[in-house]
């Protein structure tokens, strides 16, 4: 086995990013405080070609040197807004038919690895899902969870219960570009 080169990655260069086709997939990035985590979901969301991050409250934006630090350019590529509240993004998502999907421990939360595209999207294959990561301490506000159609919580055995959200990103959403994939073929 051997390493492959950057030329044979084949990456796109920020143009063929912007214009490939994306994930029908949104993070929303709910009062997240560290730099670090956001320019993460960044790059995790640049690898999995996600339509775009909302950032809210006072989650950082870039431009900032930490954000960049973990981001690898990744703030040029994925497509970003700003919202002032986690509330106000999520009222303009439904607005547009995304299917609100909180990653959080609470009552009636579904855990990731029993979640399907259907149950996601309500049975519309075609419909758009947003999914909100909460604060590092607090998790996701709570009238941010009486707004969402669901939650997905991540499987844990240990004794901490609780993930980085960089790393939480990365799970949920290989899971669900995995989905997106699964229910694209279904439809051909």
């Amino acid at each position: 086995m051997r390493k492959l080169s950057m030329d044979e990655l084949n990456r796109k260069t920020v143009e063929e990013f912007k214009r490939s086709d994306k994930s029908p997939l949104v993070v929303v990035l709910d009062n997240v405080r560290s730099m670090h985590n956001v320019g993460s979901v960044f790059r995790t969301a640049d690898a999995f070609l996600i339509e775009s991050i909302c950032l809210c409250g006072y989650t950082p934006r870039p431009p900032h040197r930490d954000i960049h630090k973990t981001a690898l350019g990744a703030t040029e590529t994925v497509h970003w807004t700003y919202y002032s509240s986690t509330m106000e993004a999520v009222g303009a998502l439904k607005a547009e038919g995304y299917s609100i999907w909180a990653v959080e421990q609470a009552e009636g939360s579904i855990e990731l690895d029993k979640l399907s595209w259907a149950t996601l999207t309500g049975n519309d294959s075609m419909r758009k899902v947003a999914v909100v990561f909460g604060n590092e301490v607090s998790g996701v506000e709570a009238g941010v969870l009486e707004l969402s159609n669901g939650g997905i919580e991540i499987p844990q055995s240990g004794m901490k219960h609780s993930l980085n959200i960089s790393v939480a990103a990365g799970i949920v959403l290989w899971e669900l570009v995995k989905m997106v994939k699964k229910n694209e073929t279904a439809l051909k």
